[in-house]
């Protein structure tokens, strides 16, 4: 009988028999594009119909650019401390331990070393999913010690930034890795080790102020977010209104503080291809 037709009124549907749709089948992207799950994963977590780079985090990007996906970890264990026993909604300790139980992670940034395209690198790759990838004394450190990795070995050096920016838990001591890092960096260009940047959605703040921009080669993924303060906060300080697409990597490349935009499907080849130029190699297919 058809359901306009039934006498019964309030018909339900016992629990057992409900049939749902199980979460994370699909995924819709700002452009209100709809993919399966399964194959945007299998396209480098880019929206095919319109090219939307999915944020993603140091897993899935070491698998991008490590062969067969081999690589070891340097200093895997560092975490935060609280020395300025700070607290807001929750204390400093307790943020900690919520960001490591949701992400599985134990900081911002995670450093390996392995063999891309054949050759090694050191890839340093922040995560965003931890406390919005902000950068405190742990990632300032991190990031240090994977460039004096570099630095020891030889080999080249990349990191892929996406932060929101210095971590306010930590105040001062969050500022003062814009120094840290830049310095490191500093020698790794004196001993003619390439460090190649890649800015991905978003990079932000202090991250953007120090080593996000400072590669031999600056490069970003297609409309990642890139800039210092907000631009709310640009806006009500210059008085001005802002360009179309003011801070994406577009606008960025068009005013010369990009060298390229790569989508993400080319990201291990274009690395290499540049790493190769640099160091002065035969180019390989």
């Amino acid at each position: 009988m058809s359901w306009f037709k039934r006498k019964t009124k309030g018909i339900t549907t016992t629990t057992e028999e409900k049939k749902d749709t199980p979460k994370g089948l699909w995924y819709k992207s700002p452009t209100g594009k709809i993919i399966d799950t399964e194959e945007l994963e299998k396209n480098f977590f880019v929206s095919p119909e319109d090219g939307y780079h999915v944020r993603i985090g140091s897993k899935e990007y070491f698998q991008i650019l490590f062969d067969d996906n081999k690589f070891k970890e340097l200093d895997a264990n560092l975490s935060s401390k609280d020395p300025l026993k700070f607290v807001d909604t929750k204390t400093y300790p307790d943020r900690l331990k919520a960001a490591e139980e949701k992400t599985k992670l134990k900081d911002a940034v995670r450093c390996a070393v392995g063999k891309s395209k054949g050759k090694n690198i050191v890839v340093a790759c922040m995560d965003f999913a931890f406390i919005g990838g902000s950068m405190g004394s742990v990632v300032g450190e991190k990031i240090a010690r994977a460039g004096d990795y570099a630095l020891k070995k030889k080999l080249p050096f990349v990191i892929i930034s996406k932060s929101g920016g210095a971590r306010m838990q930590e105040a001062a001591l969050s500022l003062m890795q814009l120094a840290k890092t830049a310095a490191k960096l500093a020698q790794l260009a004196d001993a003619s080790i390439p460090y190649i940047s890649l800015s991905t959605d978003p990079t932000t703040g202090g991250t953007t102020a120090s080593f996000a921009m400072l590669g031999d080669i600056n490069i970003s993924e297609p409309g990642a977010l890139i800039g210092f303060a907000g631009p709310r906060v640009v806006r009500d300080t210059t008085g001005q209104e802002l360009p179309e697409n003011f801070q994406t990597a577009e606008f960025l490349l068009e005013h010369g503080f990009l060298d390229f935009i790569t989508e993400r499907k080319d990201l291990k080849n274009k690395i290499n291809l540049y790493i190769d130029l640099i160091t002065n190699q035969p180019l390989r297919v």
